[in-house]
């Protein structure tokens, strides 16, 4: 637990050294088929947007591609960001963003992949983490 909350600050201290790296911050929570969306998008200590969203008949693994799926597609519209950091505690959903088989939520992953294709035509050295 303390690797991971030392990994969390160094990333947030680097972000605000760094005014070209994005913080994408997501939570998601599903109860009787209820879920809860909840993320930020933060530039340095500036929270760019909050958004919360709450959604009726959706699996968890659904409601946390989409939050993930939005707040990148809303970020690579951005000017002046070479570097995007997505913290979730979606993991295995974030890994379902780069399975390039057939599954059931590879519309999110197509989304997704276009939206990263934006950002690396921006410039090739552009550079996103997910973590």
């Amino acid at each position: 637990m303390t690797s991971h909350y030392n990994k969390l600050k160094n990333i947030f201290e680097n972000s605000l050294v760094d005014q070209d790296i994005i913080l994408i911050i997501t939570n998601t929570s599903v109860k009787n088929t209820i879920a809860i969306l909840i993320s930020y998008i933060c530039k340095g200590q500036v929270i760019i947007t909050k958004f919360v969203h709450y959604a009726i008949n959706i699996t968890s693994m659904e409601a946390k591609l989409f939050v993930i799926r939005c707040r990148i597609n809303q970020v690579v519209q951005l000017q002046d960001i070479a570097h995007i950091i997505v913290i979730t505690d979606a993991i295995l959903a974030a890994k379902q963003i780069f399975d390039t088989s057939i599954h059931p939520y590879q519309l999110h992953s197509i989304t997704i992949s276009k939206d990263f294709g934006c950002f690396f035509k921006k410039n090739p050295n552009n550079v996103i983490v997910i973590t």
